[in-house]
């Protein structure tokens, strides 16, 4: 079996939710779009069926990638982890060394993280590098802009 694919309980039922809707609305409301544009007779130069077709694969893509991401998972509890090392699902305030500039993010799986949102992917060059480390720890980390030089200020739960 693939790998395993870890998130939080929030993020796995995010994912099913999702994966309903798709199946439910999305699904047959293309079906729908299919059926109507056919109904307008020569399908070779017929832009309405070829959008709704393109639309249907775009979504059948994405209902066999959350199916694949929902077998895979592993949902972890971080309430019930220990504050002594960064863990996945818990938060961590770090400072940059050069900078002074401080910086929270809480580690979560590939389909949960969103930068943007302070949340960064367990698999990130960041989250690897912090993942075992406690408060007062050093991190070097290799970024697209270069290496950064972090500082563990706080773990804590989000």
């Amino acid at each position: 079996m693939p790998d395993r694919a870890p998130m939080t309980r929030a993020g796995y039922v995010g994912l099913e939710q999702e994966l309903k809707r798709l199946k439910s609305v999305e699904r047959p409301a293309i079906v729908k779009e299919i059926e109507l544009a056919r109904a307008h007779g020569d399908l070779s130069e017929n832009a309405e069926y070829h959008a709704a077709k393109e639309k249907q694969g775009h979504v059948e893509g994405r209902i066999q990638m959350l199916e694949d991401k929902l077998a895979r998972a592993q949902v972890i509890d971080p309430s019930g982890q220990s504050l002594d090392q960064v863990r996945f699902g818990l938060t961590v305030d770090l400072e940059d060394a050069d900078t002074g500039e401080k910086v929270t993010y809480t580690i979560l799986g590939e389909e949960e993280s969103d930068v943007s949102q302070g949340t960064i992917s367990v698999s990130s060059p960041v989250a690897r590098a912090l993942l075992g480390k406690g408060v007062g720890d050093s991190v070097t980390v290799r970024v697209p802009k270069g290496t950064r030089q972090f500082e563990v200020l706080e773990i804590r739960y989000a």
